[in-house]
């Protein structure tokens, strides 16, 4: 399933990405350091969702409270849990 998400408190704008098997796919970021954001897309294609979200979950940045890959574990967490309410 294809998933869109809207950022909070980062130089991203969006991240799209999509869950098979709950597995992790086509994840792109919409804004921000293009070439960091596209190294993360690629590292974590096909990895296993939760594990995604208990590596990046709770990086900050620049002072912030939140960083592109804590929206993206957010994202994925929000993801996930769609996915199991609809079962």
């Amino acid at each position: 399933m294809n998933y869109s998400y809207k950022t909070s408190g980062t130089c991203s704008k969006e991240i799209r990405f999509s869950l098979e098997d709950g597995r992790l796919h086509n994840v792109s970021f919409l804004g921000g350091c293009n070439g960091n954001l596209q190294g993360i897309g690629k590292l974590v294609e096909g990895q296993l969702a939760s594990e995604v979200v208990n590596r990046l979950e709770g990086i900050s940045c620049a002072g912030r409270p939140t960083s592109c890959p804590d929206q993206l574990a957010q994202a994925i967490r929000q993801a996930l849990a769609n996915e199991k309410s609809t079962l």
